[in-house]
């Protein structure tokens, strides 16, 4: 196993990787609407904060050595369903055919005040 650390993604806010290697397979920690320089969470809105989610998740994968093409599942992890819509329009513009499996769960709260959080498993090969 190989750590992943980017300055491209928020830090960790616990004792947990940004990211892991395991051979060909990338697992990417949950990502939130953070900004990597700033600290600050991105976006009033859940397509703002599904955008900056996934541009910190690709950035974690392109530290590793893949991308967001090479996501074989996603969680997607929301605080309002109602939002789900809205978060698979920016999720559609982020990932490509053949889609990843995916799952979607709606949480009562995450660990900071943000709407939604994806984590990831990427392969390396293409």
């Amino acid at each position: 196993m190989e750590e992943i650390h980017t300055d491209a993604a928020p830090a960790s806010i616990g004792p947990f990787s940004q990211g892991i290697r395991d051979g060909n397979r990338i697992f990417v920690s949950g990502q939130g609407p953070v900004d990597p320089d700033s600290g600050e969470v991105v976006g009033d809105d859940i397509r703002k904060q599904t955008a900056r989610t996934l541009e910190n998740v690709g950035a974690v994968l392109e530290a590793g050595g893949s991308s967001l093409d090479g996501v074989v599942k996603s969680t997607v992890f929301v605080t309002d369903m109602s939002n789900y819509d809205a978060v698979n329009e920016v999720y559609s513009e982020y990932v490509s055919n053949p889609y990843p499996a995916r799952s979607a769960v709606e949480v009562d709260e995450l660990p900071i005040d943000i709407d939604v959080e994806i984590e990831v498993i990427a392969t390396t090969d293409p």
